[in-house]
């Protein structure tokens, strides 16, 4: 059952129902801990061989051992913020597995966000860091008040914030453990395939129409469950008549845009996604397996693998063993920055003995198979299941559409709403989301009912027709991610979300076999990049009238333009909205200009000098030998050359590129030169006497746990800060991370 002991509890692939935060008791609190927690081990199980913690399965993630142990490391770091825990359970881990990824683009390859290598720590050192942290939870959740309901203002928030983000990465380790080597994997127990195919199989994909109506998008801020910050709040949107395809796009419908080659046509491509398909060379989804060698995008030593081998027998036999081997020299990893509740039976049977119109999914494929492709579950190499639905990125589905005819696209997120039954009313409490339902698993493939995809046609449909509305795959939408009206980020997570409402990142809706607890909720909102996997496909939809006004949510640039927008012809749609991260509005020339006029405009006494004048003073009458200093918000480099006069080493932070951009030209050119909205030149030289050979500049949009050990701590440029309660837990933080010696 686990053969690498990373276990700390039991062992379970049932999931629990999450807590009513209005009503819950603590040994409910407890129980649902406790099944998060089991769970994302369970997942891990299925790696046979110590070796493979240690290996990148994407060149665009981290090794496994970090996902194993990150999830561990932000319970702590969220309960130390809420006041549930007081100082550091172990500072090396909580800052090497602190923050994950979200690379810049597809060709990212930046390693490390300060600089060096990370030595990976031996699997058994995670393993008992992950269980005192798990009696540590028990024993909070045992001596902690439980003041009910439970709200956003709760300290108890943070332990729910850290149930659900245990079960994301349930989610998305799930898909690197599939992009694994299959000879490195285990088939865990109680493992649940779905079926081939069911009844007479899925048939036509039928086009099936849906009037203009009015949807409602988001959560009330009272619900009585958890809900990360993009959730909120709730808002109404008009949605014209409009025409989509009852099932999810399947692997038989798309084998016919591979086989016509459209891989190689350019024409079907957006500009990003041709730039992505020719850097990754792909000819087919990344989980089907031909026999051609093509490349599967693993990072470090496996840079070189193929899931598409000759001679592959096609399944995990969990014989590997380990030699051992449990440190990283650093070249393994890539990133680029920064349920109802154990019911497990669906339509009546998991498994199938020929009956009830199933085909078992447990069969084993091999390269005798009659047809060229085999699809990649998370540990096994299976027949093609084609009825199944077609796991792609955005750019797959948007070429799909393309090539499909002109006036195809795939689905908004007001059009997703608008495709569900009717919800019950929020007001009836947690009874309004499907997530509470007792029969959740009996009507679609979520919340581990199974641990594969399922034919499409296997659920029942909607009132309307749709199959897999919730369930089987996330849903790839046309739109942005941005926050919803009047949405505010979370001040213990306040990066949750932000970063990512660029126009880089589109929503993904419905959940998938492998999503449990608010993924599986109704209101869940989450995205990725275009290029990413997660589980995820895509329907086909038309516009009834293309003149009336899509309901799509875009992002526009700080110029107004929008990226790698891809609609039909003559589609009608509002302007992009900026995104509600304020502090990107920051990247604009008008805002760069301000801030250099601020900094350097003044003839004399500038704040940034009045400001390292003062700090000066302070560090000498407590008589320190101070000698490192760090600079939040130090905008275009003024006070962080001040304080270099009198500091050896300056580490200056913020979240604003171009602010960052300007304050190294001037520190290695000595001068930047700016036209002013007056028509003036404003010409910044590098401050007299001051040494930047001190100063390191670098952009976070959090501050990670490796800053610490500072004599003085300057925080300036307050007012760009989104969450100004936020600030005070980072100064917490930087106070906690300290040494005990007394410093300023």
């Amino acid at each position: 059952m686990d053969p690498l002991n990373v276990l700390t509890g039991n062992y379970t692939l049932k999931s629990k129902t999450p807590c009513d935060l209005s009503s819950c008791t603590k040994q409910e609190v407890l129980e649902y801990f406790e099944n998060s927690y089991s769970l994302n081990e369970s997942l891990f199980t299925s790696v046979a061989a110590k070796e493979a913690f240690y290996m990148c399965p994407d060149r665009l993630r981290l090794p496994l051992i970090f996902y194993y142990a990150h999830t561990a490391v932000v319970y702590w770091n969220k309960m130390l913020l809420a006041g549930l825990v007081q100082g550091r359970m172990n500072p090396e881990f909580e800052t090497m597995f602190e923050t994950g990824v979200d690379e810049q683009s597809w060709d990212d390859t930046e390693n490390y966000r300060m600089g060096g290598a990370f030595k990976w720590p031996p699997l058994e050192e995670v393993v008992e860091y992950r269980r005192k942290v798990r009696n540590a939870i028990r024993k909070v959740i045992a001596d902690t008040k439980l003041e009910l309901p439970v709200t956003m203002e709760s300290p108890w928030w943070a332990l729910f914030m850290g149930f659900e983000h245990e079960r994301i990465h349930l989610d998305t380790s799930s898909v690197l453990i599939q992009q694994l080597p299959i000879h490195l994997l285990r088939k865990p127990q109680d493992w649940r395939s779905g079926p081939i195919t069911y009844g007479e199989g899925a048939g036509e994909n039928k086009m099936v129409s849906v009037p203009a109506c009015e949807v409602t998008v988001g959560k009330p801020l009272d619900f009585p469950s958890y809900g990360w910050d993009n959730e909120y709040p709730e808002c109404q949107k008009m949605v014209p008549a409009f025409e989509a395809s009852q099932y999810l796009i399947t692997n038989q419908e798309f084998l016919a845009f591979v086989e016509s080659g459209c891989y190689e046509k350019k024409q079907y491509w957006t500009k990003e996604g041709w730039q992505w398909r020719n850097f990754r060379k792909v000819m087919h989804p990344i989980f089907w397996i031909c026999n051609k060698g093509c490349l599967s995008n693993c990072g470090g030593i496996l840079a070189g693998y193929s899931h598409c081998q000759q001679g592959m027998n096609g399944t995990a036999n969990g014989n590997n063993t380990s030699n051992g081997n449990n440190t990283s020299n650093g070249n393994n990893t890539s990133n680029g920055n920064n349920t109802s509740n154990g019911n497990m039976t669906s339509n009546g049977n998991n498994t199938s003995n020929g009956t009830n119109g199933f085909t078992n999914g447990e069969q084993h494929a091999n390269n005798n198979d009659e047809s060229q492709f085999r699809l990649r579950t998370l540990c096994e190499e299976i027949p093609m299941p084609w009825d199944w639905p077609v796991a792609v990125n955005y750019h797959e589905a948007k070429a799909y559409c393309k090539w499909k005819g002109p006036e195809y696209r795939i689905m908004t997120e007001a059009e997703h709403a608008a495709i569900r039954d009717k919800q019950v009313p929020v007001k009836c409490g947690t009874s309004a989301d499907i997530l509470y339902h007792g029969d959740l698993q009996e009507k679609y493939n979520t919340n581990l009912a199974y641990t594969t995809n399922t034919p499409v046609n296997l659920y029942p449909p909607t009132k309307r027709g749709f199959y897999d509305v919730f369930g089987n795959s996330w849903q790839w939408m046309e739109d942005h991610f941005n926050g919803l009206p009047g949405s505010m980020s979370h001040h213990l997570y306040d990066d949750f979300s932000t970063p990512t409402f660029d126009g880089r990142h589109n929503v993904i809706l419905g959940g998938c076999w492998m999503s449990t607890g608010d993924e599986s909720s109704r209101f869940a909102r989450y995205a990725f990049r275009r290029h990413f996997y997660q589980h995820a496909g895509f329907r086909i939809v038309q516009s009834v009238d293309r003149s009336d006004t899509l309901p799509i949510a875009l992002v526009c640039g700080l110029d107004g333009s929008t990226e790698d927008v891809c609609l039909p012809a003559g589609t009608k749609i509002d302007p992009p909205m900026p995104s509600t991260n304020t502090q990107l509005a920051h990247e604009s020339d008008a805002e760069l200009k301000a801030q250099l006029l601020a900094e350097y405009g003044a003839e004399q006494g500038s704040l940034a000098s009045q400001l390292a004048q003062v700090s000066h003073q302070a560090l000498q009458a407590q008589g320190s030998n101070a000698t490192m200093a760090l600079d939040l918000q130090c905008g275009c480099g003024r006070l962080s050359f001040e304080l270099s006069r009198f500091m050896k080493e300056v580490l200056a932070i913020d979240y604003c590129q171009s602010f960052l951009t300007v304050a190294e030209t001037i520190q290695d050119k000595g001068r930047y030169q700016a036209v002013m909205p007056d028509g003036k030149t404003l010409a910044v030289d590098l401050p007299e006497g001051v040494n930047q050979s001190r100063v390191n500049f670098k952009q976070f949009t959090w501050i990670p746990n490796e800053i610490m050990n500072f004599d003085l701590v300057v925080m300036q440029g307050i007012d760009r800060v989104m969450n100004k309660r936020g600030v005070r837990h980072v100064i917490t933080a930087i106070k906690l991370l300290q040494p005990c010696k007394s410093k300023p």
